[in-house]
């Protein structure tokens, strides 16, 4: 651990570039430039798509700038700093590595900088809702918290500002991870199922960069893993660290947390201490349940109970994760915009239908699902049986909706109940459309849920831009 004016300054005699100038990288860019460093600005985008004001300030600072499609073209300086979603396999990368570059990232550099506990989380799904209850729970406890990471707050600009009795709490991606070669003081583990195969090389590379989680930890730091989970169980026979704890949603764990007969417990050899009833989780869905006991897990011991039952019984949850919009004439309106993925959007729909017989006609169905994107070469094979098995009306738009089609129409519970009938399907080519079209539909009772199964960047820049104009289509509803 260093502090970040020595590390700005050992920076001063080399070259560096920037391949990516997005949200995550910009408050580095600023931070170097102030600093007075020798970088180059590398961007896929034009001048004006990345904004003529942005491009002149930059340059205005001493940046050169090397946008366009051939923005990594001639890539030679010393040290490198990628952008999340640039792997290092990328051949312009590998080829300056080949040459003797170093090649590092924002959260790369600021786990080596950190002064304080660093918590982070990663797996395919609920990463971000567990890594903010995390927060939560510490900020309730009294603590002072850091929130960063793929959460979207980059936190290397904010080094100088941590004291070491603060707690940093981070979401890490794959993206982010595949380069990591130092771990948190406490891993928490999710989940993992096939996801980002449009990005990765196969779903082997997938797993083994969410497991640099953990593979640097010491014997003096903690994992969590999900007991339920065949890739995240086995994981544990690899991790280092010294306290391995388990969680679980189905079965009685050693040492962890675990759920039975609606009672969270926490258990240390075996030895069971009540925390909570998970009915009075505020947020909906076993899904939040496991998101709880992951996170009741990472700050066990740190965090009283009387603040894990304040936390779950007050916490509203994250933006476009599930959030609710809006009731307008006995209707409620969901937006689940971060679900790019099918397990997300089961793992949503399940959220509303899980207390019922997910068989019951379909007359007697409340839900209207919005879903449809941009897909990441997974199979909507699942998703179609359980959107016929819970969905009332199904709306499609973005540009994998034939696919999606395709699955529901071909799953073997298509025509299963209400006596033969099909599901309703609508398709869209514009996104408003299909919200209208799903708010004209509904009736008091009904649920409209945005749950995509896919990317945004069939249309959107990110699925915060998909959620928030999903959002303002609902509140202008009359």
């Amino acid at each position: 651990m260093g502090d970040l004016k020595s590390y700005l300054y050992s920076l001063t005699s080399k070259r560096v570039a920037v391949a990516g100038a997005g949200i995550s990288n910009t408050p580095l860019i600023n931070l170097l430039l102030d600093a007075g460093m020798d970088i180059t600005i590398c961007d896929k985008r034009s001048r004006s798509e990345l904004g003529e004001s942005v491009v002149i300030n930059y340059e205005k600072n001493g940046a050169k700038l090397r946008l366009g499609e051939n923005y990594l073209a001639g890539l030679n300086e010393d040290v490198i700093f990628r952008t999340p979603g640039l792997m290092p396999s990328n051949p312009a990368l590998s080829q300056a590595v080949s040459k003797g570059a170093a090649l590092t990232s924002e959260m790369e550099v600021f786990f080596d900088l950190c002064p304080c506990k660093i918590i982070a989380v990663t797996g395919s799904d609920g990463k971000t809702t567990t890594t903010s209850i995390i927060a939560k729970l510490l900020e309730n406890d009294g603590k002072t918290v850091h929130l960063g990471g793929n959460i979207g707050t980059p936190l290397l600009n904010k080094t100088d500002e941590i004291k070491p009795d603060d707690i940093a709490v981070v979401e890490l991606s794959s993206f982010q991870l595949i380069t990591m070669h130092k771990s948190p003081d406490i891993a928490v583990v999710t989940n993992l199922s096939p996801n980002h195969l449009d990005i990765h090389s196969d779903l082997n590379e997938y797993i083994d960069a969410k497991s640099n989680i953990f593979m640097y930890q010491k014997q003096s730091d903690r994992v969590v893993f999900n007991l339920d989970n065949d890739v995240t169980r086995n994981y544990a026979q690899d991790a280092p660290a010294g306290e391995v704890l388990f969680f679980s949603r189905n079965n009685k764990v050693e040492n962890g947390v675990y759920c039975r007969d609606g009672m969270i417990y926490e258990s240390r050899d075996n030895v069971d201490t009540e925390i909570m009833r998970s009915d009075d989780i505020l947020l909906p869905g076993v899904h939040n349940i496991e998101n709880y006991l992951a996170a009741f897990a990472a700050v066990s011991g740190i965090v009283s109970y009387d603040s894990m039952r304040k936390t779950a019984k007050t916490f509203t949850g994250v933006e476009h994760r599930i959030e609710l919009v809006r009731e307008l004439n006995g209707v409620k309106y969901y937006n689940d915009s971060i679900a790019s993925s099918p397990s997300r959007a089961i793992a949503a729909l399940k959220a509303f239908t899980e207390k019922e017989d997910s068989f019951i006609p379909k007359n007697r169905r409340h839900m209207i699902l919005i879903a449809g994107g941009k897909d990441k070469g997974i199979e909507f094979d699942e998703l179609g049986t359980e959107i016929n098995a819970r969905v009332k009306v199904l709306v499609l738009t973005g540009a994998a909706k034939n696919q999606i089609h395709d699955a529901v129409v071909s799953a073997v519970n298509h025509c299963s109940s209400d006596a033969g009938k099909a599901l309703e399907i609508f398709m869209f080519d514009d996104f408003e459309d299909a919200v209208q079209t799903a708010s004209g539909l509904a009736v008091s009772g009904d649920i409209v849920l945005l749950s995509p199964a896919c990317t945004s960047f069939d249309r959107f820049k990110n699925f915060e831009e998909r959620g928030k104009l999903y959002k303002d289509i609902v509140n202008r509803l009359v």
